[in-house]
């Protein structure tokens, strides 16, 4: 069996470069640009890829050997006709194809490291020895004809996406940026979290005016006008899209309006109202989000919605059903409730918003118990059927109710997302059961070349992971040594009382055997809170009962969103409660709340009486 000498190529202006891992071993298969080992520069971490395919016979060098360009790392043996094609493709021979006068061929660029210890045959990437990227990779020439190819090409244009291309241009790199929407800004923008939230604004405001009555101030009832709300909601979301715009054009970021998919690892097809074309590209950063989970039982029919639907606010139902009690359903049912709607809330487990503490959602479900039609608690939705005079469902479980008419049904159930609807397979990429493309900690997948962010690459679906990753996937596009290491991701639920929590909840350290104790103040001590007539909520801390740092926490009540960064913070500088209790917070205001909850665990709370445990 022929051998194939494998030698690094060409680093630039580096010299003598060490090994730092190892990624095959003697005897694995290896395909052409299969990662082999890591080498550490002072600017980048690179992984040099096979120029062959074949078995591994030898490896010549170890962690710590230092090598520059020519030095032998591994002999192949070498795959059925893949040693004729190394010969042919080796300096040597391709000088002597070459006229005499051509100059010599430049050596492969090499592509930077994931940083992992092993890497998985190309066919089963995963998360954590997904092939690399970088600014110097680049793709092999597309075997299929295009219009014109591209140094960094992004797939959608939601939080992560946008960020990615802004990042990327800011970094030196030609950045297209393609979107399905006519503006910037994905789902999250136009139909999801910014016009959301100005409708909960509206709400809050509404609520507070009526809460006033019972303390001498009283309004009369609102009138709506659905006209001018829309109107102003799609002016928030305009200012923010038309700010896009302009941060695209500053940056030199060229935009197309259209849906791209893969028809080849480096070449995506885009098709728009302009036409369609073929795009060849060096890099890809794929961010093409997630789209609102369906029940497959669901009649086609107008009055059945999602949250898009429900944002549209094309009129105001009698009677709204909301299917599913998570974040997007409960925000959305307070939106409703506030406009008159007689709301009622379906939810397949014993609790509202699944994923946070029991006791978070207790006082959210106090006050819309009080306001709501039902909420149905281990119940789940088994059919729909379409009549004239509205929507009847029925239900099964616990908490059943006899088949009901509504005028609308909402479903917000979860999301989906958008790992099957980007022609994946076509560049190579593993999508796995749910939807979702596997990266590594540089945002990398199996794909040499190509990145992955938000939704796409799992849970949390969240905006603000999208935006962070999305830097990470431009920073390393770029060359730089960039990783997504955040210790927590905070989760909001903007209803009202909002809800929010970050780190170690106690129902997982609960599952998990982690020890913590807790630190809690509830608001009715609150001076701030009790001035703003809300004193159902509580902060609560979790703290590592040895080192004392915090681990987690939770809030709810009015602004609980905005607390919970604090938390975060104190988390990924390892605070512990002296930390926090000893930072003199302003009074009065909530954010003291966070400061009681850490001396209520030091034992040095003055706010609350707390007698001592007795000894013995």
């Amino acid at each position: 069996m022929a051998l194939i000498d494998v030698i690094v190529p060409d680093l630039g202006n580096f010299k003598d470069v060490p090994v730092v891992d190892l990624l095959v071993e003697v005897g694995a298969e290896v395909e052409v640009e299969t990662p082999l080992v890591t080498l550490e520069t002072d600017k980048a971490s690179i992984d040099v890829p096979s120029s062959a395919a074949g078995r591994v016979a030898e490896i010549l060098v170890t962690r710590g050997t230092k090598v520059s360009k020519g030095s032998l790392i591994l002999r192949l043996e070498a795959a059925a006709g893949a040693a004729a094609a190394a010969a042919a493709s080796s300096p040597d021979a391709a000088d002597a194809a070459k006229p005499p006068d051509a100059a010599p061929a430049p050596a492969p660029a090499p592509a930077p490291a994931a940083g992992t210890s092993t890497s998985p045959p190309p066919s089963a990437p995963s998360p954590s020895a997904a092939a690399p990227a970088s600014a110097a990779t680049i793709a092999p020439a597309p075997s299929m004809p295009v219009d014109r190819r591209v140094q960094l090409l992004v797939l959608g244009a939601g939080p992560g996406g946008y960020t990615a291309a802004f990042r990327a241009a800011d970094l030196g790199l030609s950045v297209v940026l393609v979107e399905r929407w006519p503006t910037l800004g994905g789902v999250c923008l136009n139909v999801g979290c910014i016009p959301s939230k100005a409708l909960l604004h509206a709400a809050k405001v509404i609520d507070e005016a009526a809460s006033m009555a019972a303390h001498g101030i009283v309004f009369g009832a609102p009138q709506i006008d659905l006209h001018k709300l829309r109107g102003w909601k799609s002016g928030v979301v305009g200012k923010l899209t038309n700010g896009l715009r302009m941060l695209a054009k500053q940056r030199k970021v060229e935009v197309i309006q259209g849906t791209g998919r893969f028809v080849a690892p480096n070449v995506v097809v885009i098709e728009g109202e302009s036409g369609t074309q073929q795009l060849g590209f060096e890099q890809c950063i794929v961010a093409a989000g997630s789209e609102s989970a369906r029940l497959p039982f669901l009649p086609d029919d107008p009055r059945v919605i999602d949250s898009t639907g429900a944002l549209e606010l094309e009129s105001l139902p009698k009677r709204l059903l909301v299917i599913g009690g998570g974040i997007i359903g409960l925000e959305m049912a307070c939106v409703y409730d506030a406009l008159g709607v007689e709301v009622s809330v379906v939810e397949l487990t014993k609790q509202l918003m699944p994923g946070c503490d029991p006791d978070l959602a207790r006082p959210l479900e106090k006050r819309i118990r009080a306001r709501y039609a039902q909420i149905l608690l281990g119940t789940k939705v088994t059919a729909v059927e379409a009549r004239n005079e509205g929507l009847q469902v029925t239900f099964e479980g616990e908490g059943a109710l006899a088949p009901q008419l509504y005028d609308k049904v909402l479903v917000a159930v979860g999301r989906v997302p958008n790992g099957r609807a980007i022609g994946a397979e076509a560049a190579g990429l593993p999508v796995d059961a749910r939807g979702f493309i596997a990266v590594d900690k540089q945002m990398r997948t199996g794909v040499p070349g190509i990145f992955a962010i938000g939704d796409i690459v799992g849970q949390p679906m969240l905006a603000h992971k999208a935006t962070h990753e999305g830097k990470v996937a431009a920073e390393v596009a770029a060359g730089q040594k960039s990783f997504f290491d955040a210790r927590v991701i905070p989760s909001v639920a903007y209803t009202d009382p909002e809800v929010a929590w970050v780190g170690l909840t106690e129902a997982e350290a609960a599952a998990k055997g982690i020890a913590c104790r807790k630190g809690m103040f509830p608001w009715v001590a609150s001076g701030r809170s009790l001035a703003q007539g809300r004193d159902e909520g509580f902060t609560k801390l979790l703290f590592d009962p040895v080192t004392h740092r915090v681990l987690g926490g939770g809030l709810v009540g009015p602004n609980a969103g905005e607390l919970v960064a604090e938390i975060a913070l104190a988390i990924e500088m390892g605070a512990d409660a002296a930390d926090i209790g000893l930072t003199v917070h302003p009074h009065p205001t909530l954010s003291e709340t966070i400061a009681f909850s850490a001396e209520a665990f030091e034992g040095t709370l003055t706010d609350l009486y707390m007698p001592k445990p007795k000894k013995g």
